[in-house]
């Protein structure tokens, strides 16, 4: 049953390049144990793929390139589609525009941003979702969203704002040494010369005037310099595209950066409660 619920569950990108890999390793010769070998693979890895009992990794796709992809870069382009269809289907549309992304604005009241998520941390926070995921799906979530810090290599550079509700750096999810560790890469982060972190303080509310009490807001100058805005709550999604919706959106981004803390004073808020001395 099992089985037939997995094959049910690979999406045309993983079943396109089960298929290519099979015909490619039958055009060669070579037995599953042989190109699973060479693959750094098992066998039974190689057949399960195939069979798609078990959908094909990102490792796996990289080792196909090198074995099987003779220089043609076939399962290199495989493997951005390949990660898409293993996003939350709310997150697929906006992936491929975020890591196109000229410039982000981002503004996170609740937990990391997942851009800024360690595995750690990115694990703890999926595995403890509710309906619980399985652990094979946690592992592919977790994949997932390690594969979108590519954006911080990437050539050119994406500029990167990221306002972090205090709130956020003082809960823990999984245990201290999560914790520790996250605020330790923030850190590390934040001395990024392409990435701006704020710290929006607990007391950014005296007086009223709250800027961030609306929730989460991320915001995408793409290639073309155009603006949209990407909304996730409960597993629900909007895309944003009205230029006056989104003009709102950014007004109110920068009353949100106004409130926070300037760059210097928030590391040191991140460095204080991990216990760094400077």
């Amino acid at each position: 049953m099992a089985r037939a619920e997995n094959k049910e569950s690979v999406g045309p990108a993983a079943r396109m390049a089960a298929s290519v890999a099979k015909r490619l390793r039958q055009k060669q010769g070579w037995t599953q144990e042989y190109l699973g070998a060479q693959m750094g693979f098992t066998g039974a890895a190689i057949s399960a793929m195939e069979r798609l009992i078990h959908p094909v990794s990102d490792d796996m796709l990289v080792q196909l390139e090198r074995v099987l992809g003779g220089g043609t870069g076939i399962f290199e382009e495989m493997r951005e589609l390949v990660r898409l269809e293993k996003l939350p289907e709310q997150f697929r549309g906006y992936a491929p525009i975020e890591q196109k992304a000229v410039a982000l604005w981002l503004y996170a009241n609740h937990v990391v941003h997942g851009l800024f998520q360690t595995e750690a941390y990115a694990r703890a926070l999926i595995a403890g979702g509710h309906p619980e995921p399985t652990p094979e799906r946690v592992e592919e979530l977790v994949v997932a969203r390690m594969g979108r810090k590519a954006l911080f290599e990437r050539k050119p550079v994406c500029e990167i704002e990221l306002v972090l509700d205090e709130s956020v750096l003082r809960r823990v999810i999984g245990d201290e040494e999560v914790a520790r560790e996250q605020l330790l890469y923030l850190a590390e982060c934040a001395r990024r010369s392409n990435v701006n972190l704020q710290v929006l303080p607990l007391d950014a509310g005296v007086g009223g005037k709250y800027a961030g009490d609306r929730g989460d807001l991320n915001i995408v100058e793409n290639p073309a310099h155009d603006h949209v805005t990407f909304l996730e709550i409960q597993g629900e999604s909007l895309l944003v595209v009205d230029r006056t919706k989104v003009s709102t959106h950014r007004q109110r981004y920068a009353k949100i950066r106004a409130q926070a803390l300037d760059p210097r004073r928030s590391l040191g808020v991140i460095e204080e409660l991990v216990g760094v001395r400077r």
